[in-house]
């Protein structure tokens, strides 16, 4: 939010500098984010100033040039070589000095040095109105008043506005504050604590507003007193739509908004003025004379302002005539209603409309505008009728006119103050530290809050209604203290704190060792909406429809429910990296996925991996080599490993989402499926690619964690490898053949690899070949050939027996 300086200060009167007004509001909790300089003419003229032409003569050694010796107010009179045709002695100009910046139309800037034109030193240059961006004349120099004095800046002359705007990061609970009379009220506020004595909120009197003729009346009818609760209206005539008046364009550009007309720009002004959103309707386009605030059948068209055609829901709180909808309350106008320059008179409305009927309004035909920005957040319904008899005085003052009619105000039902009881003691527990009654009742007073009762226990108290966020105790307390400010607050210089026993094994910690690892893998984290499509769980048996949970104000039918699985995101991450060329990914993710079960709502927290693509990148050393199972299979096995997680068993996976996988479990709990996912998946996602995807059950690595470490003597002494070759059945797989020899042998065999399987011709029907090394070695001596032979023959043995494998 944009807030002038200048437009502040008329409000409140203050001889601050910005910086110590930036940081006090900030102290409020009007955090300013930055402050801007802003000048109604780029350069603010600094550096121009009016000049006395006390003679003029020809250039010696040009024909178009004159030499000139201009007053420049101070000291001796200087010498400008001038080209203007209509130069003379005796003539008050614009002369911008040594050092001074003017700006051409694209912005650009350049300096006036001293130099020498055609052997005659210049200190300076008389200006024509386009060198100076005060219009677009270059027929000569601008001859001015005779009674203006030399060196009298050339910004006062010509009204040269500069200010100074606020950033200001704005809450959302702070509706209050969403106008300058807002600021000024909290600025007020803090002054008072201060004991700052000029520190009075000067409010714009509307005691001129009168009505002078009742020839334009316009009947109101409001339907739906919960939608609308107050709703206000007058008829001004005989007005002239044109631009408006350099003060008031400066106001809005000051703020960033871009004048329109005159009428336009006086609601705009007025709703960041006092906070309260206008309306003004061309009274020759509503027919039938009336105005019905109501809902409209469902399916109803309407164009809005921006010429898009939209479908109103049967909830849309409209503003119609006989014809129909004339303009979404508290939201859009319309195009067909609005002010033209053909306007001669018009229909000035302002309204409190539903907080929550906008805000659904709005979010259904995603409109956002100024004015339900403050609807939706609950603007003050005191000030209707007040901010209207204000547009109308600003509107006869920009575009002449008469008000034509009495001030229509249709409020049924007043909407009350909030009462609160507060506490001194409960004040004292949550500040943490005791307030004088008098400094409490002083601060509750500067904003605006009725002190109706006084105890010695506490105070009864009335909050305006436009303070939508202070209606308990606890937020008055807030009041209270961000008022008193926080770097008041005194603490201990004694900090007290217990020494907690970290745990080794804590999430976060193994959460980053596992994250570190992958990175160093070449992988890259992700991180998805938890929010997804409900119709994702049909591309899965496992996943049921009824588990879904679903949102019941969802932004999106594609985000409308929590994710079962975290399979499907990653998919949709895939596909957009893949339609952008980037088809070789490893990815990661720590999420969760949601569960609605019939015992209640779940969680289950995961790690989840995807591999596509090569291996390794493109390069003219290397051949392309797509990713593979058993490489990603590395990747799992070395997560587990790193966790002390080792001794997995492989068994049968059930997930259907894998065209073919494994799952590696510890006990009865499954720590990881991993696998490739279904084509049939892949190409609901526009995937063409094989994808590998290993889902962590994080709950249970967790659990298998160990704090225990051990550490062990690097060996002295060789290590002896064996091979053998074993013909073994095709329904053999090498987990078995790792489980007998560690079986058989578990002190010195150290290490069972597989390096080379066979199948094909020269073998038996049902038969395959496995090359499996053996790695033995004994940590306290060298081991001898007769032991090495004796382990080999006990393996070989058990392998017969077990498995029938016969060496090949």
């Amino acid at each position: 939010m944009r807030i002038s300086y200048n437009w502040l200060k008329q409000f409140i009167k203050l001889d601050w500098n910005s910086e110590d007004t930036a940081a006090l509001l900030t102290d409020l909790g009007l955090e300013v984010e930055g402050v801007d300089k802003y000048e109604s003419l780029k350069g603010g003229l600094e550096g121009v100033v009016i000049g006395h032409v006390l003679t003029c003569v020809q250039h010696p050694n040009a024909d178009r040039l004159r030499i000139t010796t201009v007053d420049l107010g101070e000291g001796a009179p200087v010498q400008i070589v001038c080209g203007a045709p209509n130069v003379a002695a005796g003539q008050k100009v614009a002369v911008a000095t040594i050092g001074t910046k003017l700006y051409d139309k694209e912005g650009v800037a350049f300096e006036i040095k001293k130099g020498k034109i055609r052997g005659e030193e210049s200190h300076g240059m008389i200006c024509a109105e386009d060198e100076l961006g005060l219009g677009e004349g270059h027929d000569g120099i601008m001859v001015l008043a005779d009674d203006l004095k030399p060196g009298t800046p050339a910004s006062k002359v010509f009204n040269i506005e500069t200010d100074e705007v606020f950033e200001i990061g704005l809450t959302p609970n702070r509706a209050d504050a969403m106008s300058h009379l807002g600021v000024a009220r909290d600025l007020r506020a803090g002054l008072i604590q201060k004991n700052i004595t000029h520190s009075e909120l000067i409010t714009p009197s509307v005691s001129k507003f009168k009505v002078e003729k009742r020839t334009l009346k316009i009947d109101i009818k409001v339907e739906d007193n919960k939608l609308a609760p107050r709703y206000c209206g007058v008829t001004i005539s005989g007005i002239t739509v044109k631009s408006s008046p350099a003060w008031l364009q400066n106001r809005l550009k000051a703020i960033g908004l871009t004048p329109k007309n005159n009428i336009v720009d006086v609601t705009n002004y007025v709703l960041h003025e006092l906070g309260q959103p206008l309306h003004a309707f061309d009274a020759a386009k509503i027919k039938g004379g009336k105005v019905a605030v109501k809902t409209v059948p469902a399916g109803t068209k309407f164009v809005t302002l921006d010429d898009v055609e939209r479908t109103l829901h049967e909830e849309d709180l409209m503003i119609c005539d006989d014809n129909g909808p004339m303009c979404i309350a508290g939201v859009f106008g319309g195009k067909n209603s609005g002010v033209t320059e053909n306007t001669t008179a018009i229909f000035l409305e302002s309204a409190y409309f539903n907080p929550i009927a906008v805000r659904k309004t709005a979010k259904r035909h995603s409109l956002s505008t100024d004015a339900s920005f403050r609807f939706e957040r609950g603007i003050d319904p005191t000030i209707t009728e007040y901010a209207l008899k204000r547009a109308a005085l600003l509107i006869q003052e920009v575009a002449g006119g008469e008000i034509t009619s009495d001030v229509i105000d249709l409020y049924p039902k007043k909407i009350e103050d909030f009462s609160v009881l507060l506490n001194f003691r409960n004040v004292t527990k949550i500040i943490g530290q005791e307030l004088s009654n008098e400094t409490i009742k002083k601060i509750l007073v500067s904003l605006d809050i009725k002190v109706n009762s006084v105890s010695d226990a506490g105070l009864g108290l009335t909050i305006p209604a436009y303070r939508v966020d202070v209606q308990r105790e606890i937020d008055v307390i807030e009041e209270i203290l961000r008022v008193y400010g926080y770097n008041n607050i005194n603490f201990t210089q004694k900090l007290n704190a217990s020494i907690s026993n970290s745990s080794r094994t804590e999430d976060y910690k193994i959460q980053n060792i596992v994250a570190n690892q992958l990175v160093s893998q070449g992988f890259n984290e992700m991180m998805a909406n938890s929010l997804t499509s409900p119709e994702y769980v049909k591309l899965s048996e496992k996943l049921k429809e009824e588990f879904n949970v679903l949102m019941l104000n969802p932004l999106s039918n594609d985000l409308s429910a929590m994710r079962q699985s975290l399979l499907f995101s990653g998919l949709e991450a895939i596909s957009f990296n893949i339609n952008r060329k980037r088809s070789d990914l490893r990815l990661f993710e720590f999420g969760k996925s949601y569960h609605k079960l019939p015992s209640g709502y779940e969680e289950n927290k995961h790690l989840t991996l995807f591999v596509t693509g090569n291996r390794l990148m493109e390069s003219w050393t290397t051949a392309q080599k797509p990713s593979d199972f058993f490489s990603f299979k590395s990747y799992v096995t070395a997560i587990l490993s790193r966790l002390g997680i080792d001794k997995t068993v492989t068994q049968p996976l059930d997930n259907d989402v894998f065209a073919e996988g494994t799952a590696l479990s510890v006990g009865k709990d499954i720590v990881v499926e991993l696998g490739t996912v279904k084509k049939s998946i892949l190409k609901h996602f526009d995937i063409k690619q094989e994808v590998l995807f290993a889902d962590f059950n994080w709950s249970a690595i967790l659990k298998l964690l160990s704090t225990k470490i051990k550490f062990v003597e690097i060996p002295k002494y060789p290590e002896v490898r064996r091979d053998l070759a074993l013909l073994i059945d095709n329904t053999v797989a090498f987990d078995q053949i790792f489980a007998i020899a560690k079986q058989t042998e578990k002190t010195l065999l150290k290490d069972v690899n597989l390096f080379d399987v066979y199948e094909g011709s020269n073998l038996p029907e049902g038969k395959k070949s496995y090359a499996v090394s053996f790695t033995i070695q004994d940590n306290s001596k060298t081991l001898t050939d007769v032991q090495i032979d004796k382990i080999m023959q006990k393996l070989l043995a058990n392998f017969e027996k077990e498995l029938g494998a016969t060496l090949r």
